[in-house]
């Protein structure tokens, strides 16, 4: 993948020096809202503007997005500002629309970039034109469904290309909207060293006040650039208001990031990168750990429902017993995932103490 051809973006004028920006609302709602949130955007610097016209929602009956109406409005943007505009593709069609109108970056959707005959339909569509496509990790943590979709649209000629780093799904609970889980983007830059890689920070976090703490975890791994939604009044958006931030706010924002410099003289080292693994592995098993003691407190319930005693010996044995032939396997010291598990026993056996304990406490103080 290394020989995967990859160019600067043919924007006249526009420099691809590091960080790029790309900013503005996640949907254009009304001409007004898209030209209002576009020239505040100029007027703070930005170059690159996005605005989502046709949204890929999780449920029927959600705001997606105003369609092809609004592609008139990026051509105001253009003429108006000078600004280069954006949007997300999802068809064939899509990519027609809008190049009709003009635009000059597309970008694919996660949810898109996870089905790889929706990828290839707009590859098709892409074919013989060369213009900077952006594509998104999918929802899913799978590295090599990315780069096949990244391949895809290469093979179509495209050499004007970027990864989207947004988050990955995930069935439980984190203070993430999507983790970002970064071992998968590092690996990318490794397999593909060329290709530049564009944190989404609005996605990763799905709230405002996180946003700025994940730019700077991308600015320091000498990711390329950021999108950032961004919308003139980003408490009345009509999606995704929570993870939006006003221009004024995304000045601040960027003026606030420490940009280290990337040469060889950055005090930044292979160890740096491996200790920011670790730091990645270990974020993800605290978040293991609060479900299985969630899952824990569950089985607590139900064994006081049912009038079960807490230890069950014969149960406890056998997950010892498969934890290590399975630890063994993996090359892993036995007797240390022995203790780790037995940690996680008493762990799991005191809350569920605690549970039977509580209702007990409950019947004495209703008896007095």
């Amino acid at each position: 993948m290394k020989n995967l051809v990859v160019n600067p973006w043919n924007l006249d004028g526009f420099d691809m020096k590091r960080p790029i920006v790309i900013a503005g609302p996640c949907s254009a709602e009304t001409e007004k809202q898209t030209l209002r949130t576009a020239h505040q955007l100029a007027e703070k610097g930005v170059k690159l503007f996005r605005a989502g016209i046709w949204k890929p929602r999780t449920r029927p009956g959600a705001f997606e997005g105003v369609g092809t109406t609004g592609l008139p409005w990026l051509q105001k943007v253009k003429k108006e500002t000078g600004m280069f505009v954006g949007t997300e593709v999802a068809s064939a069609q899509h990519v027609f629309e809008a190049l009709k109108y003009g635009v000059d970056i597309l970008w694919v959707g996660a949810r898109t970039t996870a089905n790889p005959f929706a990828v290839q339909e707009i590859a098709d569509a892409l074919r013989g034109i060369d213009m900077p496509v952006l594509i998104k990790n999918p929802v899913n943590p799978d590295i090599d469904l990315w780069i096949g979709a990244i391949e895809r649209i290469s093979n179509a000629g495209v050499t004007q290309l970027a990864a989207i780093h947004r988050g990955f799904s995930m069935y439980s609970q984190t203070e993430y909207r999507n983790p970002p889980q970064w071992l998968i983007p590092m690996e990318l830059r490794r397999r593909i060293p060329q290709l530049p890689i564009i944190t989404d920070p609005s996605h990763i976090t799905g709230r405002r006040s996180m946003i700025r703490e994940v730019s700077q975890q991308a600015m320091d791994l000498n990711f390329d650039g950021l999108i950032i939604e961004t919308h003139c009044n980003p408490d009345e958006a009509w999606s995704d208001a929570k993870q939006q931030i006003s221009p004024d706010e995304l000045k601040h924002l960027l003026d606030g990031l420490t940009y280290r410099n990337a040469t060889i003289n950055v005090p930044r080292t292979q160890l740096d990168d491996l200790r920011l693994r670790i730091d990645d592995i270990d974020n993800q098993l605290i978040q293991l750990l609060s479900e299985r003691m969630k899952i824990s407190g569950q089985i607590g319930n139900y064994k006081k429902e049912n009038n079960i005693t807490i230890l069950q010996s014969r149960r406890y044995n056998e997950i010892i017993r498969d934890r290590n032939e399975k630890a063994e396997k993996k090359g892993l010291n036995v007797d240390f995932v022995s203790r780790v598990f037995e940690t996680i026993h008493e762990e799991s056996v005191l809350i569920q103490s605690l549970i039977m304990n509580e209702t007990e406490t409950k019947r004495e103080g209703s008896q007095q």
